[in-house]
């Protein structure tokens, strides 16, 4: 790397002082991640205004051997977009990119900047009578650019898919300063790779994307969520495969939930209740939509589908959603368990995939393997049964530092679950990426012809090394 100095002083004339700041105040809020876990420096914080500015920053960046961590909205799950603590990166932030163009309604699809926050894409494409059907817990901050580099999840990739589905058309900056500009979808093209697709869950190591052309799809005229108790995971997936056989594209979400999450939320949610009288050792949640076409005979079908559901023995007890309000209380249930456990202490969160079939004994087998190696323990598996991804968390031990059992024990439990679930023919993330929290799990356990290929592609793209260094591959 050249005099830092010069570096700064050819960035400041690029960006002029509202897009470079070397404030120490201002840059803090964005050197720690989303969770607290990972804290880092940076030389500078740039802001560029567009895909040019970014372009020539990046061109200098290249020039004087500086490192480049892109970062929106900062809500990663596993430290993606947090700088090491050296000092010699630069922060680069796509949020000032977030411009939304004109919907199409006709072609369902809109083209937006990087840095447009999700909720504010979703009021965009409700304010045309469009919906993009992707939704998490943080909205209100993730940015399109991250969910691109993430390929997020959520709750709807059981009718939708992940965000490699949603995606038609993307722009980036690569390692040199270059721009590849494929933001006009085509529905066949043939010429050679389909390059979008390297930059969709890359993290950032591969390219900067700027915008994206997006995949929108009618707006709901009528929602059913139902809640419904059942004996074992096993019996939801028997209930999920008789909604699919009955339902078809209506149904599009399946989450389950066990007892003890369940009484955890219920303990931790002021004036939160069981939507069941009866206890229930598995619950799920169940949504199912209908544009205009279906709406009017939406609740007749649920109905349906709980009776011959309920005729078949598939679950104990259901209940429907009774407005808008009870359903979002219902959602709720769902998207606080996660923050119900961490207020009962320390425990070791993963984000894995299975097979779809395979989750319910792989849920019974995990939980049983890591409660008889770490006594004291309890694992708790849950999540998106309709796309195999288990959220699977194991609870400290009651009493326990948790610093000092995360450092200890608790790395040990993560290298167990993971063995489990590669053993299972599963991956270790299903949708919160790799950064640099799963970096090693990957290396030691990824194929080795694979990782060949991703470090072939990355050093044909990025031979400098300079974007996001420490994440995803090293």
């Amino acid at each position: 790397m050249t005099d830092r100095a010069d570096f700064l002083a050819a960035a400041l004339a690029l960006l002029s002082p509202r897009g470079l700041t070397t404030d120490a105040e201002i840059m803090a809020p964005w050197l720690t991640d989303w969770r607290g876990r990972y804290h880092g420096a940076a030389l500078a914080m740039a802001s560029p205004a567009d895909t040019a500015e970014l372009a020539a920053l990046v061109r200098l960046c290249a020039a004087h051997g500086v490192p480049i961590v892109a970062q929106g909205g900062n809500s990663g799950m596993s430290g993606g977009a947090t700088p090491n603590a050296s000092g010699a990166a630069l922060l680069v932030s796509l949020r000032r990119m977030s411009t939304i163009a004109p919907v199409d309604r006709d072609g369902r699809q809109v083209t937006c900047g990087a840095g447009v926050v999700l909720q504010n894409l979703h009021e965009a494409a409700a304010a045309a009578g469009l919906r993009f059907p992707l939704t998490l817990g943080g909205k209100g901050s993730a940015t399109v650019g991250g969910l691109i580099a993430t390929n997020a999840g959520g709750t709807q990739v059981l009718r939708h898919g992940s965000m490699r589905a949603l995606v038609l058309g993307v722009e980036a900056v690569l390692a040199d300063g270059s721009v590849f500009a494929a933001l006009t979808p085509l529905k066949k093209d043939n010429r050679g790779f389909d390059l979008k697709q390297l930059l969709i869950g890359s993290e950032g190591t591969l390219g900067i994307v700027t915008a994206a052309t997006l995949r929108l799809v009618p707006a709901m005229a009528d929602r059913q969520v139902v809640w419904a108790g059942v004996a074992s995971l096993q019996a939801a997936r028997a209930l999920l495969l008789h909604a699919e056989a009955a339902l078809g594209e209506a149904l599009e979400g399946f989450e389950v939930v066990p007892s003890a999450s369940l009484a955890a939320v219920c303990a931790y949610l002021p004036g939160a209740r069981a939507p069941l009288a009866a206890p229930h050792p598995w619950h799920a949640l169940i949504e199912v939509v209908a544009d205009d076409d279906g709406a009017d005979t939406l609740p007749e079908r649920v109905e349906a589908l709980l009776a011959s559901a309920f005729e078949a023995g598939l679950l104990g007890d259901a209940v429907i959603a009774a407005n808008e309000t009870q359903a979002e209380a219902f959602w709720n249930l769902r998207e606080s368990v996660s923050p119900a456990e961490r207020a009962k202490g320390p425990a070791m969160q993963h984000d894995l995939s299975v097979p779809v079939a395979a989750m319910p004994d792989f849920v019974d087998a995990a939980i049983a393997a890591i409660e008889a190696r770490f006594p004291g323990t309890q694992a708790i598996g849950f999540g998106h049964l309709g796309d195999g991804n288990v959220h699977f968390h194991v609870l400290a031990p009651a009493g326990v530092d948790g610093q000092v059992w995360e450092a200890g024990e608790g790395k040990a439990i993560a290298r167990a679950v993971h063995d489990l679930v590669t053993q299972w023919g599963g991956s270790i993330s299903a949708e919160h990426g790799i950064g640099q929290l799963k970096r090693d799990e990957l290396l030691r356990l990824g194929d080795p012809t694979a990782l060949a290929m991703m470090r072939a592609v990355k050093t044909a793209l990025d031979p400098q090394g300079l974007l996001n260094p420490g994440k995803l591959l090293g």
